[in-house]
């Protein structure tokens, strides 16, 4: 075995184990995140820890970071699908008919009915 694998291997076992720090370090993050600091915006850090970490597995654990034709793709097959998910979204919303019946935006503190006994 010569040096230059050694080496090699041990700078990338380096990389490796910084990029796994890294992940446990958003990890923690993602679940101190919201008992602790910028609740009001849970859902948008979450949202982009997650992005993060799944930019980490792809580039360096899948070795896709200098796949760039892949990458594109990607990235374009997930905006397409953000588009239709944002339109879908917008015409639920639009023509969201039952408000008052909806289980999603009733107050807490509001006195729910009593049921029926069967």
């Amino acid at each position: 075995m010569s040096t230059t694998n050694l080496g090699s291997y041990k700078e990338a076992q380096s990389g490796y184990i910084k990029i796994l720090v890294g992940l446990l370090v958003l990890t923690t993050v993602t679940f101190v995140q919201p008992h602790m600091f910028l609740t009001d915006m849970n859902l948008g850090i979450q949202l982009f820890i997650g992005v993060v970490k799944a930019y980490l597995i792809l580039a360096y654990y899948m070795h896709l970071k200098g796949e760039t034709q892949i990458i594109w793709f990607a990235g374009f097959s997930l905006f397409i699908v953000a588009v239709f998910f944002i339109i879908v979204i917008g015409f639920d919303v639009a023509n969201f008919q039952y408000m008052d019946e909806s289980h999603i935006t009733q107050h807490m503190d509001a006195p729910h009915a009593s049921h029926a006994t069967h």
